[in-house]
């Protein structure tokens, strides 16, 4: 592990630089840039609450039940977030570095970790242990999802990949104890 993190901490950089350029063909990057724009927003507070709790209101168990973990993860998994932001000020990669591709309004608050992708894992989680019958068809879209708004953080300028990953770290555990303590039973 110690060896990762060496590896990351060295080339991050480079990474984060290589997925915030994107693709050089023109209508990929096009495409790209429109998927990326629009899924980071499942990442945000408004998507991953909301849906949470209007599952947790109106679905059948076992989403009634997914509904109330996925809120009850995505909350509580901020409280470490909004900790750690205050205490690593890490400036954001478009506040950083030079040339760096960003939305137009970009946040300056701390970088680490991203909050967008600690939310989408802590939402993710309760989804995927609802149904086990389910969960060869839940997965692939799950990964999709995650992965695309961790991925879409760095495309647009707003975290350095050890944030995502962070984010993604939080997010799943968080949610999984979440899962573990509140059973489907």
């Amino acid at each position: 592990m110690s060896r990762v993190v060496s590896w990351l901490q060295s080339n991050e950089r480079r990474i984060f630089m290589w997925v915030n350029r994107g693709p050089s063909h023109r209508g990929l990057k096009r495409w790209l840039g429109r998927w990326l724009n629009t899924i980071t927003h499942t990442g945000g507070a408004t998507f991953t609450l909301s849906s949470a709790l209007l599952c947790a209101l109106l679905a059948p168990d076992p989403w009634r039940t997914a509904g109330w973990q996925a809120t009850a993860a995505v909350a509580i998994s901020h409280i470490p977030v909004a900790v750690v932001k205050r205490k690593f000020r890490r400036l954001r990669p478009h506040q950083a570095l030079p040339k760096v591709n960003t939305v137009l309004k970009p946040l300056c608050d701390s970088s680490f970790p991203s909050g967008h992708t600690t939310a989408i894992f802590a939402w993710l989680i309760p989804w995927l242990a609802a149904d086990a019958a389910l969960l060869p068809l839940l997965l692939p879209a799950a990964l999709i999802l995650g992965i695309s708004v961790a991925w879409s953080r760095m495309y647009l300028g707003l975290h350095y990949p050890s944030d995502v990953v962070a984010g993604a770290v939080l997010g799943s555990a968080t949610s999984m104890l979440v899962c573990t303590t509140w059973s489907f039973n």
